[in-house]
């Protein structure tokens, strides 16, 4: 599999509408894309500016819910340099959500104030049935979005307008475009449904045969392997069993899984597995502290 990067190239031809949502850009061509995690807060932003992550997940999941710091940290992940020499709207690296709420709380107003802001995507923790994924795209959705018969019908709120400046787009366009993928085909919105229960993978077959809007599916090893007394043993073979369940059925549905966890020791795998949605984390050094431990006799 090739792992070229998807970041500012587009696969629409000129005269149409240019993709905003890169990660949706790299599944419709059928490259892997490779994101991270960042705290929900301008410095993160920051720091990902100069990075060729396509994809930024902001986590607000186990991060403080932050609706201020979330609007900023969106605004700082833009670089106007990136932004004058770029050839369309979309973002260089794609910003999504993983709100707070668990599946079962059907929390719908994070969602909501996650869009509201520009994000392209909300990634939905701790979802265990259909009722809780219906939910999860209902929620990123407009009432009387087309196709309504197909599709949980919409329950997002509205108020469009930081959302469309933040994308470049008058409202009118906002309003066609902020749509889930793939069941809207033009749309823009990505919602990421997050399995990691063995109830949840037990269900995971039916989710996906009677919900409508799912743009992918990211496995949630660490909670998954807590609940078989296996903390964080992510490669023990009872983790890995319901891991390869989800990639099975996934497959047969047609949509993309996400890995949380990729390292330089797992990506060959990972990649080789069919993961399409790889999240890394970078690693922080400390070069000068080390050698002065050492030559202090301090290491």
């Amino acid at each position: 599999m090739s792992t070229t990067s998807t970041r500012n190239v587009s696969s629409h031809p000129p005269g149409t509408d240019a993709r905003l949502n890169g990660i949706i850009d790299g599944f419709e061509r059928g490259l892997p894309v490779f994101g991270t995690f960042a705290a929900p807060e301008p410095a993160a932003a920051i720091g990902l500016r100069d990075t060729d992550y396509d994809a930024v997940l902001f986590e607000a999941e186990h991060k403080p819910w932050d609706p201020p710091q979330l609007r900023d940290a969106l605004q700082y992940l833009l670089d106007r340099r990136e932004v004058r020499g770029a050839e369309g709207l979309a973002p260089a690296t794609t910003p999504l959500v993983r709100v707070p709420p668990n599946g079962a709380e059907l929390s719908q107003w994070h969602a909501k104030q996650a869009l509201d802001l520009g994000a392209y995507g909300v990634v939905w923790p701790h979802i265990d049935t259909v009722e809780e994924a219906r939910n999860a795209v209902a929620a990123c959705r407009y009432p009387g979005q087309e196709p309504a018969d197909r599709g949980p019908a919409g329950l997002r709120g509205d108020s469009p307008a930081w959302a469309a400046r933040y994308w470049g787009v008058p409202t009118a366009e906002y309003y066609r475009r902020a749509d889930v993928w793939p069941l809207a085909p033009h749309g823009e919105l990505l919602v990421g449904l997050m399995i990691e229960s063995v109830r949840a993978v037990e269900n995971l077959d039916e989710i996906l045969r009677q919900v409508a809007g799912v743009g992918f599916v990211m496995i949630g090893e660490g909670d998954l392997s807590q609940e078989l007394s296996l903390p964080r043993q992510y490669d023990h073979p009872a983790v890995v069993k319901y891991k390869q369940r989800i990639l099975d059925i996934c497959a047969g549905h047609g949509v993309a899984v996400a890995h949380p966890h990729v390292t330089a020791a797992n990506v060959d795998e990972a990649v080789e597995q069919g993961y399409r949605l790889l999240f890394t984390a970078p690693v922080v050094s400390h070069p000068g502290l080390a050698r002065g431990r050492e030559i202090t006799g301090r290491s």
